[in-house]
């Protein structure tokens, strides 16, 4: 019976250490805002490739490929750090944009493994919603992440430049520029 007792109290400490010292879970973010614009308004800039500058901190878009098949695209920072991108399905009828994220500086956005899809939808014919849906890793992939890329952390950083992008596109088309 002591041997039970042993048993059982060293897997229980064992299962507390390790659910202690767990790598990181993948985290999702849903964003969206109510843009004064028709869905093709927006659609016309959330969907041109070729131009990011609503998006938080880019200055320069490079596309690479065709818009109409897999393309990749470079997003080109104002501090000069680079976001590289992969499409996975890019539907104008749909208005539709999906891709990752296949290189990024963790300082520039806390983000490992990180993909999204942003969809466009008509609220009546003189608004639109812009859902920003997202999933990633934080950005320290090993146990024990420092503060500023953990998971809240990353969860936080993210979700303030989707938020930021989403309110920069709903000024651009407001704006009518």
């Amino acid at each position: 019976m002591k041997k039970i007792t042993l048993a059982l109290a060293a897997t229980a400490a064992l299962v507390a250490a390790t659910a202690q010292a767990h790598g990181p879970t993948r985290r999702k973010i849903t964003e969206s805002i109510e843009i004064n614009a028709p869905a093709d308004k927006v659609w016309a800039v959330l969907g041109d490739m070729k131009n990011s500058d609503w998006m938080q901190n880019v200055t320069k878009t490079e596309l690479n490929g065709d818009p109409a098949g897999k393309f990749k695209r470079v997003l080109t920072l104002k501090n000069g750090d680079q976001i590289q991108e992969t499409s996975n399905k890019y539907k104008p009828d749909d208005k539709l944009f999906s891709y990752y994220i296949d290189k990024v500086d963790v300082k520039d956005l806390p983000a490992n493994d990180y993909s999204a899809t942003i969809t466009v939808e008509p609220e009546g014919n003189a608004k639109s919603k812009v859902e920003w849906k997202a999933a990633f890793y934080r950005g320290y992939m090993n146990n024990d992440p420092p503060p500023d890329l953990n998971d809240e952390a990353s969860e936080k950083g993210v979700g303030d430049w989707i938020k930021a992008s989403l309110a920069n596109l709903k000024a651009k088309v407001e704006k009518g520029s």
